[in-house]
């Protein structure tokens, strides 16, 4: 079905490039012929009328009758149907010597004709084009003819050429059969041509204008088509990122609640273990002392636990004075105790990898106890402490 549709529009581009190879692709005034108006004409007449309606009718010199100037006057309204109405008045003169009604003519003798028609463009059933405009009709009139006077019936064929919208020239016969068939009256032919005016001018779009514009409309049509088509697939395309980047997120989201869950069992186990350890409390020193007492020994025991139980644990041990005496004698002294701490652990079992260790003398005082205040034993020994911290789990 896609070969088809494809293959239908490139044969619709090489119709337009053969079509209109001179001429762009669009409506121009070429395109446009007039489809109604009124039409005024002046020109010229010739009269046979020999008494035999076509016999010798190309007798121009003895049969026929004209006046050297303008004899002839029309005027008419043009409908977009193809039908016409007109009327037309004419002066003719019957020359001396010339046949007319079987006889030569004795003088001359003037001719008057007012007609009305209705006639038809055959454009309609040929087909339109801008310059020639062939018609046939019917009609009937008054004629005053060879000093007899006659109703007539009429019957037209002609054409109009046109070199402008709007200025042109009429060819036409008329056949004219008297009414009267009893008098002496008798039938007669009138050629006519002249120049003619358009005005009160209705347009429309000739055949190949017509042609233009249904392809004009197909092209657009195809294009509406592919337009169409592209727009769907960028819908589908689009569908189809959009249900990607949906389940992507929803993974995303799904791992993250997973990460979140472990973070947070993590962080509820860590904190289990730090509430543990921080209610075992610190290990405390007596004065100017680093041995561990039996009470310590306790809490390290249970501490050592933790850590057997925990293989991943690691702990940093951090280790304080009070403020009494000199700084430097202090950093000593915690340094004394973080190490004694330190191997009591590294006696029960503990490797020296998951212990950590700093001194930090009175640097770090839980109290105001410094040294420019004065303090009990008992707020004293707060200080003096070992202290236990997570670094890794």
């Amino acid at each position: 079905m896609k070969t088809t549709k494809v293959f239908g529009f490139l044969i619709l581009l090489l119709a337009v490039n053969f079509t209109f190879a001179q001429d762009e692709l669009q409506i121009t005034a070429k395109d446009s012929i007039v489809q109604s108006s009124w039409i005024v004409g002046v020109g010229f007449n010739a009269v046979h009328d020999s008494g035999k309606m076509f016999d010798g009718l190309f007798n121009v010199g003895s049969e026929w009758n004209m006046v050297p100037f303008p004899s002839r006057v029309s005027i008419g309204r043009y409908f977009k149907n193809g039908l016409g109405l007109e009327a037309i008045g004419t002066y003719n003169r019957y020359q001396e010597g010339n046949i007319i009604d079987q006889r030569v003519n004795p003088v001359d003798i003037d001719y008057y004709g007012l007609d009305a028609r209705i006639t038809y463009d055959l454009n309609k059933i040929l087909g339109q084009t801008a310059w020639f405009d062939p018609y046939v009709g019917i009609g009937a009139g008054y004629t005053d003819a060879n000093n007899l006077g006659r109703g007539t019936y009429n019957a037209v064929v002609g054409f109009r050429t046109w070199f402008s919208d709007r200025w042109g020239l009429d060819f036409n016969s008329s056949g004219k059969w008297s009414m009267n068939k009893g008098d002496r009256a008798t039938n007669h032919i009138q050629h006519a041509v002249g120049v003619v005016y358009q005005f009160g001018i209705e347009k429309g779009l000739s055949k190949r204008g017509e042609e233009k514009l249904e392809l004009l409309a197909a092209i657009e049509k195809e294009k509406q088509r592919q337009n169409d088509s592209i727009n769907e697939m960028n819908r589908l395309r689009d569908e189809a990122l959009l249900a990607e980047r949906l389940e992507k997120q929803k993974k995303e989201d799904a791992l993250a609640a997973v990460e979140k869950a472990k973070l947070d069992a993590l962080n509820n186990k860590r904190n289990a273990i730090k509430a543990r350890i921080e209610k075992l409390g610190n290990v405390y020193f007596n004065l100017n002392s680093s041995a561990v007492s039996r009470k310590s020994m306790v809490l390290l025991d249970s501490l050592v636990l933790i850590l057997n139980e925990i293989p991943t644990l690691k702990l940093k041990i951090t280790s304080h004075t009070d403020s009494r005496g000199a700084s430097t004698y202090n950093d000593w002294l915690s340094q004394r105790r973080v190490d004694t701490t330190k191997d009591y652990m590294l006696t029960k079992g503990i490797s020296d990898d998951k212990l950590i260790t700093e001194a930090y003398g009175e640097r770090m005082l839980l109290n105001e106890c410094d040294d420019n205040t004065y303090c009990p034993e008992e707020k004293h020994a707060v200080n003096r402490r070992s202290e236990f911290e997570i670094i890794e789990f």
